[in-house]
């Protein structure tokens, strides 16, 4: 029996927050904050990684690598204080020298914590106590070829499954029994990507939509049945797909760069879909997810390498209603009518979410131990940010 767990409006469990679109529903943020940045809450040292802090309650979970051992810890959202810590050890070591830390982050649902390492092992944990439910080692189980930075989407939890894109050689998508662990079904044999699944719904089903190595994937979420396919990716191998699909009411939108674009399809009665459009030098992220609001779509723009801009763009003529060159990537949340951001270098930034102009409230350097890619998270009006040595537990009130 799972244990019940009533998630809270302003928690933020899994990657990209409650509703996983990078929005929160929070009110009563400051306009603004000094030069030294918003007041601290606490802070503490971590180990490698990009895997983003997750909260439920007063707990949150943070998911890094210290030594030979991913590590899983818990801590109290308010004090940082230490509840419980799990690890096991880990030899991944990233053949590009892009850091050897997990990259996925956690997803708290029904009392239990689960993580999926850089080496593929999918974790189950309680919340509460910490204890190991079960533990399944993915890439050595369905044959997981080598990738270019180890695993890196984050897992999806529906309906007491836990939904990952594997990416196995026969198996490319799979979902696994949040009690046991247990595999629940599988389909397509398609290549995992850096971009984590979604839920989406047409009618009273519901819809997981991934983009994975091959492209675009519409399967029944309790089956796996396979409803809509489109293959869109780069045109050539050295390349990846990470950022999440948002779900924009029976819209999907997805992005990618390496001379790829972005892809607006709609959602049909019988669980397909229909193109809308697709572009390239619209919104084209590399791998921060974009937000959405009132009609507009706010993301970088570009190649990483190559210091993305900062875009405000209108979703349905794909014009650019404002750019910001050479910002560089970062992490985003919509929230109050305001963008916080925490840029690839460490700077905190908060922006007017709107389409008239780039306006900045506030910009203070956090963060040293650059670069910073863990997604920021926000729940009850703290913000939680982490490079590759901090991280800090920032007052966002008024």
């Amino acid at each position: 029996m799972l244990i019940p767990f009533a998630a809270r409006a302003d928690d933020w469990p899994q990657l990209l927050g409650p509703t996983r679109n990078g929005v929160s529903s929070e009110k009563g943020l400051a306009a603004s904050w000094a030069n030294d940045g918003p007041p601290i809450v606490w802070q503490r040292d971590v180990g490698e990684g990009f895997s983003g802090p997750v909260i439920a309650g007063e707990r949150l979970i943070l998911f890094h690598r210290v030594g030979d051992k991913e590590v899983i810890e818990c801590l109290n959202a308010a004090t940082g204080k230490p509840l419980w810590q799990h690890s096991y050890p880990t030899e991944y070591s990233d053949s590009l020298g892009k850091g050897d830390g997990p990259r996925s982050t956690p997803v708290i649902a029904a009392g239990r914590v689960v993580t999926l390492g850089a080496e593929g092992v999918l974790t189950c944990l309680d919340l509460e106590k910490g204890t190991q439910l079960f533990s399944r080692p993915l890439n050595t189980e369905y044959k997981v070829p080598p990738s270019y930075f180890g695993v890196g989407t984050s897992p999806l939890v529906d309906g007491g499954l836990i939904l990952v894109n594997v990416g196995g050689r026969k198996v490319g998508i799979a979902a696994f029994n949040l009690t046991d662990g247990k595999e629940a079904w599988h389909a397509t044999a398609d290549g995992a990507s850096y971009s984590s699944p979604v839920l989406a719904t047409t009618g009273s089903e519901r819809r997981a939509v991934f983009f994975t190595r091959f492209g675009v994937e519409l399967l029944d979420a309790k089956t796996g049945a396979v409803h809509y396919r489109k293959r869109w990716r780069a045109r050539y191998d050295a390349s990846v797909n990470a950022a999440t699909p948002l779900v924009l009411g029976d819209h999907l939108f997805f992005t990618a760069c390496y001379e790829t674009g972005a892809l607006l399809l709609k959602l049909q009665p019988d669980g397909t879909a229909k193109e809308i459009w697709q572009g390239e030098d619209v919104m084209d992220c590399h791998y921060n997810t974009p937000v959405y609001h009132d009609g507009h779509l706010y993301g970088f723009h570009g190649r990483q390498e190559r210091s993305p801009d900062f875009r405000c763009v209108d979703l349905a003529t794909k014009k650019v209603a404002w750019e910001k060159q050479r910002y560089g990537c970062g992490s985003l949340i919509l929230a109050d009518g305001k963008l916080v951001v925490l840029t690839e270098r460490g700077d905190l930034v908060l922006v007017e979410a709107t389409p008239a102009a780039y306006r900045e409230r506030a910009r203070a350097h956090g963060f040293d131990a650059a670069p910073c890619r863990a997604q920021i998270a926000l729940a009850g009006g703290r913000l939680y940010g982490r490079d590759q040595k901090k991280l800090i537990c920032f007052n966002l009130v008024k």
